[in-house]
């Protein structure tokens, strides 16, 4: 006998709710309500999946409070509770909600924030305690807002300072519980619930301070720090003090495009709009794409200048811009520290950005340990915050895919197969036409699989 449930993960930078409490914030509900059975983004996206309602929720919210969280926390319980105490989760009779807004230690402050919901349909839901090491009957309203220290049911670590020793010290690290889920119809040993336990871990890594630092090196500085954080992290809920499992990584994880590539990229792409080459996708997705780069490149001196502005009390770059030498000297790329302006933005939105996933390379570092579902919506992040701009991206940093949901290798047995093999799972952004703050956040559906 095989049954499975309906699990919803959702990931969400929630910063720019607080830092903008009103309209985006209610929108934002709105949209996260309105995905409770998938019903747009299936049709819109992935028509062949059959969708499921939810029994099992699970949100990851990063930056609670936002930028001023000192003076924003104090919107993050009636946040939670606009949530928890809406008409769309009243069937959800069991709620887990842990919540790290403690900010006056800061030697262990996230700004993390997690709730799972459990349907009414959905019996025999086990959570683990990590100090007794077992796992626990869930039941009722669990809520933990504040300081999680000495709260036994979730894990949570701000990263070591001396992850980053030349860069302030942030509000990151990761929050992690572990559950096993399944129906209530489904007979199972005590060994055979062990194996089916799973952990669902909030992540938040090191965004990138600098574009023009980003720009120096490939892979960056940057790249690099959030490398050996993640590392740190799966070796932490791997390791032997307790009973590795599969889990789930959903989170802000901040990965960026490759920088210093994507700026030749970009100055190639300008090339092939003068020598009459429209086809983008054709022309990055090509089978062996160096050559058809190298003759970009060799246009470039005729089309474009390069130019690295420096400032005059040192020899330290402040600008990067690239301009036509025609078309009265048009900026097609602007680089500073925290700007950066590409002409031709569209390319981020064109066909779901996906001719520059080719440039999304740091999580193939972890492809011996995770897997992801393929990629097929636009970068996440960072969107505009203009009520208006919903679809438009800020210029403050390239458009890349930060909010993402990963698995690692044992948990896709998790996945929920169809008959005819087809994995009933959607893996997409919510509003992408609504103003949701900076970041689109993720959601993910899937049948999970139980065997009696």
């Amino acid at each position: 006998m095989e049954t499975h449930v309906d699990v919803l993960l959702v990931t969400a930078n929630v910063g720019s709710l607080f830092d903008n409490v009103g309209e985006i914030q209610n929108e934002w509900l709105q949209e996260l309500f309105k995905t409770r059975d998938l019903r747009p983004a299936c049709v819109a996206l992935l028509q062949t999946i059959h969708c499921h309602k939810p029994q099992f929720v699970a949100l990851h919210f990063q930056e609670v409070g936002g930028k001023d969280y000192m003076v924003n926390m104090g919107h993050a319980e009636s946040f939670f509770w606009s949530i928890e105490s809406s008409e769309e989760m009243k069937d959800f009779d069991r709620v887990s909600i842990y919540v790290d807004n403690h900010f006056q230690a800061e030697d262990s402050f996230t700004a993390l924030g997690s709730m799972y919901f459990i349907h009414k349909t959905l019996k025999n839901i086990q959570q683990y305690d990590f100090n007794v090491k077992d796992f626990k009957a869930v039941s009722g309203q669990n809520k933990h807002v504040g300081s999680l220290d000495g709260v036994t049911m979730v894990e949570k670590e701000k990263f070591p300072k001396n992850f980053w020793p030349d860069f302030k010290w942030s509000r990151k690290g990761f929050m992690r519980t572990r559950w096993i889920i399944h129906n209530q119809y489904v007979l199972c040993t005590n060994l055979t619930l062990m194996e089916r336990g799973l952990d669902l871990v909030n992540v938040h890594l090191f965004h990138d301070a600098s574009n023009l630092i980003a720009c120096n090196a490939s892979p960056s500085i940057y790249s690099a720090n959030r490398k050996n954080a993640l590392r740190y992290v799966i070796n932490r809920i791997s390791d032997s003090r307790y009973t590795p499992l599969p889990f789930f990584l959903f989170g802000d994880f901040n990965f960026r495009l490759d920088a210093l590539s994507l700026v030749q990229v970009f100055r190639s792409f300008h090339s092939s709009r003068h020598s009459g080459h429209r086809d983008v996708s054709a022309w990055c997705f090509d089978t062996d794409p160096s050559p058809c780069l190298c003759f970009h490149e060799q246009h470039l001196s005729n089309s474009a200048d390069v130019q690295k502005v420096k400032k005059d009390s040192s020899n330290e770059v402040e600008k990067i811009i690239c301009e036509e030498k025609d078309n009265d000297h048009q900026v097609l790329l602007h680089i500073e520290e925290k700007l950066f302006t590409y002409l031709h933005q569209a390319i981020f939105r064109e066909d779901n950005g996906r001719a520059l996933l080719k440039y999304d390379k740091e999580v193939a570092a972890f492809h011996d340990v995770i897997r992801e579902e393929d990629i097929k919506f636009p970068p996440s992040y960072p969107y505009s915050e203009e009520y208006t701009k919903p679809t438009q991206y800020m210029n403050t940093r390239c458009p890349a895919w930060c909010d993402r949901i990963l698995m690692s290798h044992t948990a896709q047995e998790f996945i929920h197969k169809a008959e005819d093999g087809e994995k009933s799972v959607v893996y997409n952004t919510v509003g992408p036409n609504i103003c949701m703050g900076d970041h689109k956040c993720n959601i993910k559906q899937a049948g999970d699989q139980f065997s009696q």
